[in-house]
């Protein structure tokens, strides 16, 4: 079976897309820092006839965030799509006059260097395959800088380079890699089909190629 490790993994967005995905065949892989809520959310999945299993790391700790991809990869099969999307820390919405160079630094490792390490762990198997998916999750503000969220003003940036390289790089080798911004909190967003529908679109970036960035809404009508 395909596996799709979601890096991020919570009882939103996290779980939509666990159940749109396992609706196609997937395994489940759940990464975030809270294994009784993993193991719980698994527990639903598991219910509704979707194998998943939760596996506890923080994207700060670069040994705990391998160590819980190569247990996935072992235990469910190779990762063919990575998911990432962790939800930022309230402290790095912070005004810019009060973005200090430890909380930007800390941001960067959250967004940037974290899904350069998850990258690094997952994307041998990838090429070694010829196919594969990397899937960046990101708010408006990798897109445009706003002075109230400072931190993920500097951070989501970075990610975005990243990811933008590497899908350059990748292109011709069978492994996509796509960005869906989502520029405000989805409840906010009035979608038809709310959270299903941000599921949806990030199967379609999964099932193929396409430009790196894609806007779930037009910037200007996010409500970030």
């Amino acid at each position: 079976m395909p596996v799709i490790a979601i890096i991020g993994a919570g009882p939103g967005l996290g779980a939509a897309v666990a159940r749109r995905f396992g609706r196609e065949g997937f395994s489940i892989a759940l990464i975030s820092r809270d294994q009784s809520k993993l193991d719980a959310l698994a527990a639903e999945l598991e219910a509704d006839g979707v194998t998943a299993r939760g596996y506890a790391a923080d994207v700060l700790e670069t040994a705990a965030l391998e160590a819980a991809l190569a247990r996935a990869a072992a235990e469910l099969g190779p990762i063919t799509t990575l998911q990432y999307s962790p939800l930022p820390s309230r402290d790095y919405l912070k005004p810019v006059l009060d973005l200090t160079p430890e909380l930007a630094l800390e941001a960067l490792q959250f967004s940037a260097l974290g899904l350069i390490r998850a990258v690094r762990t997952v994307l041998p198997a990838m090429r070694e395959r010829g196919d594969g998916s990397i899937i960046l999750i990101n708010g408006g503000t990798s897109v445009k800088a706003r002075a109230g969220f400072a931190g993920t003003s500097v951070a989501f940036p970075a990610e975005s380079a990243y990811g933008e390289m590497l899908h350059d790089a990748l292109e011709d080798e069978g492994v996509r890699v796509r960005q869906l911004v989502i520029p405000g909190g989805i409840p906010q967003l009035q979608l038809p089909n709310g959270i299903d529908d941000v599921a949806s679109r990030i199967w379609e970036l999964h099932a193929a190629a396409g430009p790196f960035r894609t806007m779930l809404i037009p910037l200007e009508d996010g409500r970030e």
